[in-house]
């Protein structure tokens, strides 16, 4: 059952706010891919680049369907076999998505979270944007306090909850290559 606090944040996401949420190591901010206006609101309030593309979370393989349903069987085990987890991977868009989310790269970035607040969210939103909350160039929020410090009256929700206790971000690795991008 899907607590009252996330149905909230979900129709938050849907309604195009954007959001900050806690993640397996770090919050995150989120909003609803699909949205232009919301993501490029949220990328201003990153003073992130739109050519550097965002990462979208998801609560189960399934939700990347459109994305997956005719890439190599050899790649879908790969992704399978790692998630949910903490590992994020750089899959061929083959054009499926706007530059919004892609940013200048002919991959996005995709990943299924184990953490139970996004896999609820997701499971009421589809896939969410999911970028490290923070300004570019400055460390990643892992407190509700920097949170405030960092976005004071920027953001349309905070979805409380704790960090699911790993030390670092997701590995960030190329579906076609197994690159490292991100330890």
């Amino acid at each position: 059952m899907v607590n009252w606090r996330i149905s909230r944040m979900a129709g938050v996401v849907r309604n195009g706010g954007v959001i900050a949420y806690p993640t397996e190591a770090v919050w995150g901010l989120g909003c609803d891919p699909w949205d232009e206006e919301a993501v490029y609101r949220l990328l201003a309030i990153k003073e992130r680049s739109p050519s550097k593309g965002v990462i979208l979370v998801a609560d189960s393989i399934h939700q990347f369907d459109f994305l997956l349903d005719d890439l190599p069987s050899a790649w879908i085990s790969k992704l399978s076999s790692t998630w949910p987890g903490p590992n994020t991977w750089l899959v061929p868009h083959q054009n499926r998505l706007p530059e919004w989310i892609t940013g200048q790269h002919d991959t996005v970035a995709l990943r299924v979270s184990d953490h139970p607040l996004i896999k609820d969210l997701c499971l009421l939103t589809g896939p969410i944007v999911s970028t490290s909350a923070n300004r570019s160039g400055r460390p990643p929020a892992r407190s509700r306090l920097r949170i405030e410090q960092y976005f004071r009256g920027q953001l349309d929700g905070v979805l409380d909850g704790r960090l699911g206790g790993r030390k670092t971000p997701s590995v960030i690795r190329d579906l076609r290559t197994d690159a490292v991008h991100r330890l």
